[in-house]
């Protein structure tokens, strides 16, 4: 994922919101909290969008609460099995679990962004095989069973990110499936 400015996965991505415990009073801002408040007091817990907890966080005028999709419940899970985390379900919009995630680790401090990291890292080598493998297996996976359903499941739980890979995937493996059968031909003729 870009951190473009025109890029639609990224406006999806800081329009997430994360949870934020104001340290100090702010005045004539109340309204963020949707509330009739016309100040935030401090020690409020509001959730933020990302793109205004930037300029919140940094003028440390309150803490970040990691966010519910890379606390522990989720990272237990994504340990015990990679491929049976639904990441999609975890952000909502367009599903940018992973472009979140790194939204996120930019602003930790450096032990909080390694573990982060290593989360972020970890999910996507222990799914990749699973996504490349159902991409170039997509079409024989039409035989009845709980196989099916399982990787049907599996598919519909990816992460934006890994559906562009599944697709490139896919078209890779239909690209090469044609050139062998071009060439198997191509090699027929010249044998004739």
């Amino acid at each position: 994922m870009d951190n473009d400015y025109f890029s639609i996965d990224a406006i999806l991505a800081e329009n997430q919101k994360i949870q934020c415990t104001f340290k100090v009073d702010v005045p004539e801002v109340g309204h963020l909290g949707g509330g009739n408040d016309r100040d935030i007091k401090a020690p409020a817990k509001l959730p933020i969008p990302m793109w205004l907890a930037y300029i919140i966080l940094l003028s440390e005028w309150a803490d970040l609460t990691i966010p519910a999709p890379f606390g522990p419940r989720v990272r237990n899970a994504l340990k015990a099995d990679p491929r049976s985390v639904r990441l999609s379900a975890l952000v909502g919009a367009g599903g940018l679990w992973y472009g979140f995630g790194k939204m996120i680790m930019d602003i930790l401090d450096d032990e909080q962004a390694n573990i982060m990291s290593d989360v972020l890292t970890k999910a996507f080598r222990g799914r990749l095989t699973e996504v490349i493998d159902q991409a170039q297996h997509f079409a024989a996976l039409g035989v009845a069973g709980s196989a099916v359903d399982a990787a049907q499941s599996f598919r519909e739980g990816l992460d934006g990110t890994e559906r562009e890979l599944f697709a490139l995937a896919q078209e890779s493996s239909k690209r090469t499936k044609r050139w062998y059968e071009n060439h198997d031909r191509t090699r027929q003729g010249t044998r004739r």
